[in-house]
Order: C-alpha cells, then structure tokens, then sequence
C-alpha cells in the first residue's frame, strides 16, 4: 500500500486535512501525518497544508530539523507527486512578499504578492465559493471542470512562467488557483473544505503519474 506524507509543521488545517485525505484514499493508501524527514523521504506521496502568513510558515517549516531536504529529496531527486495546499501551494515560490521579503522552496518560479482587484468592489480576503477557468495540465485540476471551491486568502503566488498556472480564478480580476510543473501541483483553495468535488481532486492525486 502507498504512503502518502501529509506534513505537520504547525500550521494549516492538519486534521481536517487528514481526515480529508482518509476519506479519499477509502483504505487505498496510508495517511502518516508527520515531520519526521525518514517517513518524509521514503514517503510515496507528499502532500504540504497551510494556513496564515508565508513568512512564518516558511519560518516553521525550515525549524524542523531535516524536513525540507527530505521533502526536496523525495520530490526533487526522486519525482514522488506533490501537492501544496493554499501556504502550502504558495511555499512553492521563489519567494513572498508577504510582511517583508521571504524565501520560498523555490520549486516553482515566481513571487506570491497580495491580490489586488480591479473591481473595488472585490473584497479583500478572498473568502467563499469560485468556480475554477482550467488551462489543461494534469487531469488533478483540470478535470475539476467548474465545480466551486472553497478559498480563504488575501495573497496568491504568481509564478514567472504562465505555463505553470494550471487554472485561475476570477474574484475582481484574475489570479492563479492551481499551479502545476512535473510531479509538483498546489492549489490556493482547500480541498478539504471543498465537498465532493474537493474530496475527488484529492483521490486523484492519489492516482497522479506524473
């Protein structure tokens, strides 16, 4: 059976992540939620949550000893699947622009900065239900087709190169909701809040080839 590394740093919504991740494995994968970099880099799939600010995210994650190299092992070195969740997805980046400048894992190229709309009317955070425009991709995000997802954030990460947008969103103007470059894909909405259609998105990242 598959192992699938939800990552614990202290931060994102890890249990209503896990549980989340059981429901959609249906006893076809096993969940270990965990720091410990050995279970990281020996991990079949790996799968990083966040919620709050990039900088302390990225602050908590590079204070467990071992962890990010053991991500990067298991995703950079031997191309196991990666999805980043909301933080999660925008840790992907170069770098944030969040409260200063911070460095990201800088797996994806490109900046995470505020969402600025054009229409004023677009309040700031992002909070509730949007409908997704796909570019194609892996089937991970593009077979969400217009299901809604649930996102709450005021920053969004914009990577250099527009072929690794996987789909945007529209809230006043659009900004990336899914990013995806070889075994590495993040979305700035949460599955795990996100119903039905969350739920399948995560059962196929379990099935994800890339």
């Amino acid at each position: 059976m598959q192992s699938v590394a939800l990552i614990d740093y202290g931060s994102g919504n890890l249990r209503s992540a896990e549980k989340a991740l059981v429901r959609a494995a249906d006893g076809r994968a096993n969940i270990v939620v965990t720091s410990d970099p050995e279970v990281v880099a020996a991990a079949d799939r790996i799968m990083l949550p966040g919620v709050g600010a990039f900088a302390a995210c990225m602050k908590a994650l590079g204070e467990r000893p071992g962890l990010i190299e053991a991500m990067t092992e298991a995703v950079q070195a031997k191309g196991r699947p990666f999805l980043g969740v909301c933080v999660g997805m925008q840790l992907l980046a170069s770098r944030g622009l969040e409260f200063g400048e911070t460095p990201g894992l800088d797996w994806i190229e490109g900046d995470v900065r505020r969402v600025e709309p054009a229409d004023a009317a677009a309040k700031i955070p992002h909070m509730g239900w949007n409908s997704l425009v796909s570019l194609g991709g892996p089937p991970l995000v593009s077979e969400i087709g217009e299901a809604p997802m649930y996102f709450t954030h005021s920053f969004a990460f914009y990577p250099t190169d527009e072929n690794d947008v996987a789909a945007y969103v529209d809230h006043g103007g659009r900004f990336p909701a899914a990013v995806a470059k070889g075994n590495v894909a993040g979305v700035q909405f949460h599955p795990e809040k996100s119903q039905s259609a969350g739920l399948a998105l995560l059962a196929r990242f379990l099935e994800w080839r890339p």
